[in-house]
């Protein structure tokens, strides 16, 4: 199963990348303990940890939606033939993303809107492809939804440093700036209301625009949390940032808030890098949070 639907939104899950990023735990996520990783391997593995080799397992994937006679993308993966000299994992992808999206019933010029919840490296890669010399926007009929101080963050013309260093590089020129040149970018900041079932709200530290999708149609919600979560132990130790958030006290902040929503109003968490099942319902566990039950979707691993 690779759809469900939570009132009167579907929500299809749609691959680009599944395996391992080259990182081991404790690179990853340096806020962790060893024991959720040596206890938690029964749990964590294979869907989230490559128990043979160490290295955490992410997925690249993209949560399209159809609400209100709408097509909706949320985050755009990495991308084809992008040039990332410092992501090298993330350079020169040959992916059947596109394909994938098809089988999901999607032509590029079907979409209507595209969220990226921020502008890292594996958040806007297919915002763009490379047509000819130029890079152009994928979705050529979409409003592109980008938070306006992730826009301003890692515009290059304002110099801004990050812990990232430089692995976003070439990250605004080829998957953003194209697209705010054809005018198809729609900059929000403060919140944004998609229609009745959706809206955008702030979420910041991991970057300065992170953002997260809110859904709650019916007696049905769900929060689509970007890299608020990369691994399901942020769950049960939401104080573990990732090593790629700017502001380590605001995304503990931030984690700890969405999370708590989520759990308070029975709201599926959707984070984007999750394999296995994808998302899951949590509940309070005195301080921290636990996992209640996993969604639907069908595994990666058992995929062909």
């Amino acid at each position: 199963m690779e759809q469900l639907t939570l009132g009167n939104v579907s929500i299809t899950r749609v691959r680009e990348y599944y395996g391992s990023v080259g990182m081991e735990p404790h690179t990853f996520f340096p806020d962790s303990s060893q024991e959720v990783w040596k206890d938690g391997v029964h749990w964590l593995a294979p869907h989230f940890l490559d128990s043979a080799t160490g290295s955490v397992n992410s997925a690249i994937q993209t949560w399209l939606l159809r609400s209100g006679g709408k097509t909706v993308l949320v985050d755009t993966g990495v991308g084809n033939h992008k040039e990332r000299p410092y992501a090298p994992v993330w350079g020169h992808l040959r992916t059947n993303f596109l394909d994938n999206l098809a089988r999901a019933g999607v032509r590029p010029e079907d979409v209507d809107i595209v969220i990226n919840t921020h502008l890292h490296v594996d958040h806007v890669g297919w915002n763009t492809y490379l047509d000819g010399r130029q890079w152009v926007p994928t979705f050529p009929n979409a409003t592109y939804l980008m938070p306006k101080d992730d826009f301003d963050f890692w515009n290059p013309e304002n110099n801004r440093t990050s812990v990232f260093g430089r692995g976003n590089q070439n990250v605004f020129e080829d998957s953003v700036a194209p697209v705010h040149r054809a005018g198809q970018a729609l900059l929000w900041e403060n919140g944004y209301r998609i229609d009745g079932d959706l809206r955008l709200e702030p979420a910041p530290g991991h970057t300065p625009g992170s953002s997260v999708l809110i859904l709650d149609s019916g007696t049905d919600r769900a929060v689509f949390v970007g890299d608020l979560l990369h691994n399901p132990v942020q769950i049960v130790e939401p104080d573990a940032n990732s090593c790629f958030c700017e502001d380590p006290a605001a995304a503990r902040a931030t984690r700890r808030k969405v999370l708590g929503w989520a759990a308070d109003n029975n709201a599926l968490v959707v984070p984007a890098h999750l394999g296995g099942h994808g998302a899951a319902e949590i509940v309070r566990r005195g301080t921290t949070f636990d996992i209640k039950g996993w969604a639907p979707f069908t595994p990666y691993a058992e995929q062909s």
